[in-house]
């Protein structure tokens, strides 16, 4: 007897070893993390200084940047303001970013050697 639950499927590589199918779609705060951090470090300003003039603590500030953590719509418009940016500025920034990052993907996957898999019962 087998201990998975009836009807339960695993997946099992055609070819053993291969890398899990496809890469994790990127989240939302990991992006527009990332584009805080690149408007900040372009303007060549520190998290402080733009912590301090969004009146949010700099280490949430640094979590915000690194994708730890899931900003208010508030907290996002105090640092897109900080940094002299409207919320509409930082949402269409973080649309480009993901689009960007949807382009890469595709041109990977595209460039990429069939690894298909086998569904086993």
């Amino acid at each position: 007897m087998t201990d998975r639950a009836p009807h339960q499927t695993r997946l099992v590589p055609v070819h053993p070893g291969d890398p899990s199918p496809a890469p994790r779609e990127p989240l939302w705060r990991d992006l527009v993390g990332d584009v805080l951090r690149r408007e900040r470090l372009a303007q060549e300003r520190t998290l402080k200084d733009v912590a301090d003039a969004a009146r949010i603590s700099m280490p949430y500030l640094s979590e915000i940047e690194r994708g730890r953590k899931e900003a208010s719509s508030e907290v996002l418009a105090a640092a897109a303001h900080a940094l002299g940016l409207g919320l509409g500025d930082l949402l269409s920034l973080t649309q480009g970013e993901l689009t960007r990052q949807q382009a890469n993907r595709s041109r990977q996957v595209s460039r990429a050697p069939y690894r298909g898999l086998c569904l086993a019962a």
